[in-house]
């Protein structure tokens, strides 16, 4: 009888865990399951094999539906830990439940290590002979069963981080999957990697937080719509945002997002011309009289001659630069001093590469020209600032090559030329343009790099969100009038 409400029990618990009317792992309920579990097959042939020892007196029935109820609830609570280990992801985001839940399956397969040396310290001092009663090889059964259950969980929780967190890079996954195999060296990247999906998972219900309390409002709902431009070498691909996350968070509150659609390698005059033709259709398509303009690096530069020359003056608004080489780079001064033969070259060569992905009469060699100090001093000369139009300007600079690796050598580079305030591709002081609004960076060693400013690599930063600082530049536009 006994038996027989054991198994209901169990029943009735899986059940409502099931259909989440109960969370099984709360509380006390995860430091019992890691205690007893890994040793639940050694418990259970101690009792069917030593039916006199245990101090409730079942039959063999009764204890072969105790065994079975056992059994039921170990499958079940180990599948359910394995497969949910996280129930209540207030992010919203599947991917950042699959990352947090690993980092509480590392932190159950640290604390279940602990409970093995507890365990077996404490028999192995008072209760010998519980171990030994059924032979040495029960005992080394129970050793060997009891590593790998709660090896599973550190190898599951660690896949799960590896493969979800935006914070690592490919370089730091690496270092932790070769680490993860040299004790001590693995307890300190298992801390690390737990320290860092649990500061992703709050960064990430944070933003879905403010996101919700900002939806009524429109925070970024501005006046005119905004038509965000890409930098040099890149194109607004379908499938891959130049921006990231940026214009998918700026929708959602409010904001109508468009692209400018010029060339990657097109000349300053060539990008201008197809923005402005991408603008009209906006501006036919909205019924707005004006748009604003976010631009990063050189289309900064497109898009002052778009204002200027092309007379779109009367219908922009605003323009925003982000890490615009107003004042050129002098990373263009360094390489003017190759060879004009290999220069062109390798011009050439991307030229190729960008006309086999769509990219029409790419002109590598004099599209970059483009960016020298010298050409942009006569450039600022011939094209002042359009009256009407607000001008702002923004940058970041990194605090040293580990920063970015992707522009580790640019950034040595610039430092080398005398300009260590700088992103890896554009000094401060050539990025300040109209009103300058000041320099982003964090109070970590990283720094924010050239590519950080359009969220490139779609990672997150300790010190620094690169989604909220634009949501807080188009909230600024729109409280502005624009």
């Amino acid at each position: 009888m006994s038996g027989m409400l054991l198994l209901l029990l169990i029943l009735l618990l899986c059940t409502m865990d099931l259909v989440k009317k109960l969370d099984i792992f709360r509380g006390g309920f995860l430091a019992l399951y890691l205690a007893f579990m890994p040793h639940l097959p050694f418990l259970l042939m101690y009792l069917w094999l030593n039916p006199f020892h245990y101090p409730i007196p079942f039959s063999r029935t009764g204890l072969l539906l105790v065994m079975t109820s056992a059994v039921i609830w170990q499958l079940y609570s180990t599948l359910r830990l394995h497969i949910f280990p996280f129930r209540k992801n207030e992010s919203g985001i599947i991917r950042i439940g699959i990352l947090y839940g690993g980092q509480l399956l590392v932190k159950a397969g640290i604390w279940g290590m602990l409970f093995l040396v507890v365990y077996y310290g404490i028999c192995l001092a008072f209760f010998p002979g519980f171990l030994y009663g059924l032979g040495t090889p029960y005992f080394i059964f129970d050793i060997v069963y009891s590593l790998i259950f709660v090896w599973l969980f550190l190898v599951n929780g660690s896949i799960r981080i590896l493969c979800t967190c935006r914070r690592l890079g490919i370089i730091k996954r690496l270092i932790i999957c070769l680490s993860l195999w040299i004790p001590p060296v693995n307890i300190y990247f298992t801390y690390y990697m737990c320290r860092v999906a649990k500061d992703e998972y709050a960064l990430e219900t944070f933003r879905a937080f403010s996101n919700e309390c900002r939806k009524e409002s429109y925070t970024c709902a501005t006046k005119y719509p905004i038509i965000m431009v890409h930098g040099i070498g890149f194109r607004d691909l379908k499938y891959f945002n130049y921006w990231g996350r940026m214009p998918k968070v700026l929708s959602c509150n409010g904001a109508s997002v468009y692209y400018g659609h010029q060339k990657a390698w097109g000349t300053i005059e060539e990008n201008a011309a197809h923005m402005k033709e991408n603008i009209q259709h906006v501006l036919r398509e909205t019924g707005a009289k004006k748009v604003n303009i976010i631009a990063h690096s050189k289309g900064g530069l497109d898009s002052r001659y778009l204002i200027t020359k092309l007379g779109m003056g009367d219908r922009v608004a605003s323009l925003t630069t982000v890490s615009t080489p107003h004042h050129g780079s002098r990373l263009i001064d360094f390489l003017n001093r190759l060879p004009d033969g290999v220069y062109r070259f390798i011009a050439h060569m991307l030229d190729k590469s960008f006309q086999m992905v769509g990219d029409e009469n790419p002109d590598c060699y004099h599209s970059s020209k483009q960016l020298s100090p010298a050409y942009c001093a006569e450039f600022n000369r011939q094209v002042p600032d359009w009256e009407g139009v607000y001008y702002q300007s923004y940058t970041s600079v990194m605090k040293n090559m580990f920063s970015d690796s992707l522009l580790s050598i640019p950034y040595l580079l610039m430092r080398f030329l005398d300009t260590p305030d700088n992103d890896g591709l554009v000094s401060v002081s050539s990025a300040k343009w109209g009103t300058f609004k000041g320099v982003f960076q964090n109070k970590k060693r990283r720094g924010i790099s050239h590519g950080d400013m359009i969220d490139l690599k779609r990672e997150d930063y300790n010190g620094f969100d690169v989604i909220e600082e634009y949501i807080k530049i188009v909230e600024e536009l729109k409280e502005m009038g624009y």
